[in-house]
């Protein structure tokens, strides 16, 4: 007969009453709509969106506990539309024959393509199966319309670090499923060290723990010690989802950092990236992009910074490159911020692509063929070196459609002030030509 105690300690572990479950108070407390929902066992279709290790699984077996319906389980890693159509096949089946209920659960759900997806929709719509999906990718992009319109959505958050030693606490202490006949010891501060590492996901927690166990056993000991958990916990790695929601979460906030020239904050939001095990040389080539956007010509040193960082980062590598990605975030999000140059960059993105194929004016035209100075190209041509502050005042470099366009407007800091200063000072020089004309 097979030994429930044999199964990994995450799996004997996972709580089946709401009484157990650990975390997700937000969504799950008297007079939120779920949890009145797994107590009154009124099912609806749903997708729970959270990391790893946040109870999406367990979750989801608990509704199908509390509701006395049909669990039936599928990978979307693993499994297609024939394994879709024999669950559906089930739960007819069942529904028939026992008058019950079915969950069809489905893990990592945002791995179907949309035909996998539409599949679930029949058989959501008239009843035969109650969806729930699990995701750690964001369900605006990573579901349908059609599928979302028929499912609530569920945040699920990162365990505390208080619910994870909670979770610890628990498996150490369950005489049934846990590790209590054990009688294992640990501090409260090592407790603290492995909820700290496991970073939100129960899973992490308990597969560290059992390690940790087993290499206590082999040294006939009864107590994690500090060496035994330094062996278990180094090398281990923030969450960090590459090219996934968590990824672009953590940029984001990288970048709003340095716009809102808060350099603590900035620092600590690389640190993490790096930590997590970021590409190196895409994070410099997004401070470089930070510092044409948010600084630009309000100090153009900042430009000339992130491209010597990136190139100290590509000759050094790690760890000595990393210093100077951090030296350039801090000097980033201290120096005087402008999106003058950002959004006049868009301004006339937008009227090249929408306005045609303008005639180049004739004055603007090279001419290094005879045939070309008969056309009159370049004649009327004004060159400014030679005319008073090497500036033609009144002159049209533009388009004749759209003469006297202005995309740039220098803002009130930094550079930019001279700038402004200087262009304010040309316009005037354009404006007594006029005049005169």
């Amino acid at each position: 007969m097979f030994d429930e105690m044999t199964k990994p300690l995450a799996d004997r572990m996972r709580p089946v009453t709401l009484e157990d479950y650990i975390g997700q108070k937000h969504i799950l407390k008297p007079g939120k709509p779920l949890f009145e929902a797994v107590l009154s066992g009124r099912l609806h279709s749903m997708i729970f969106w959270g990391p790893p290790g946040t109870g999406k699984t367990t979750l989801a077996r608990m509704i199908a506990h509390h509701s006395d319906a049909e669990f039936i389980p599928i990978s979307a890693v693993l499994a297609g539309v024939k394994e879709i159509r024999a669950a559906v096949a089930d739960a007819k089946k069942i529904q028939l024959e026992q008058n019950r209920r079915t969950i069809l659960f489905v893990d990592e759900v945002h791995r179907f393509n949309k035909s996998q997806q539409d599949a679930f929709l029949p058989h959501v719509e008239d009843g035969t199966v109650y969806f729930i999906g699990a995701t750690t990718e964001n369900p605006s992009f990573a579901l349908n319309n059609a599928l979302l319109s028929r499912a609530r959505v569920y945040v699920l958050n990162s365990l505390t670090v208080d619910d994870l030693t909670d979770v610890l606490d628990k498996a150490l202490s369950d005489k049934e499923k846990g590790l209590a006949s054990l009688k294992i010891n640990i501090s409260d501060k090592l407790k603290q060290k492995f909820a700290t590492v496991a970073d939100g996901d129960a899973r992490r927690l308990l597969n560290l723990l059992e390690i940790a166990v087993e290499l206590a056993a082999a040294n006939d000991s009864k107590e994690i010690t500090e060496e035994i958990s330094l062996e278990v916990l180094s090398g281990g790695v923030r969450r960090f989802d590459n090219q996934g929601e968590e990824f672009y979460n953590q940029i984001s906030a990288l970048h709003k950092s340095v716009r809102g020239s808060s350099p603590d904050a900035s620092l600590y939001w690389l640190c993490r990236m790096m930590d997590g095990g970021c590409d190196l040389s895409y994070l410099a080539r997004r401070i470089v992009r930070m510092a044409s956007e948010d600084i630009g010509n309000a100090d153009p040193r900042a430009l000339e910074i992130t491209i010597n960082a990136w190139e100290a980062q590509e000759r050094l590598g790690s760890p000595e490159g990393e210093l100077a990605l951090a030296q350039a975030v801090v000097y980033l999000a201290c120096a005087p911020k402008s999106n003058a140059v950002y959004m006049a960059y868009n301004a006339a993105m937008r009227d090249a692509k929408q306005s045609g194929s303008l005639s180049v004016p004739i004055h603007l035209r090279n001419a290094p063929t005879k045939l070309m100075k008969a056309l009159d190209y370049k004649k009327h041509y004004r060159y400014a070196h030679n005319e008073p502050e090497a500036y033609a005042a009144g002159e049209n470099y533009f388009p004749d459609e759209l003469a006297g366009t202005h995309y740039y407007h220098p803002v009130n800091r930094g550079l930019e002030i001279k700038i402004s200063e200087k262009l304010r000072h040309l316009k005037q020089l354009d404006d007594n030509e006029y005049k005169k004309a």
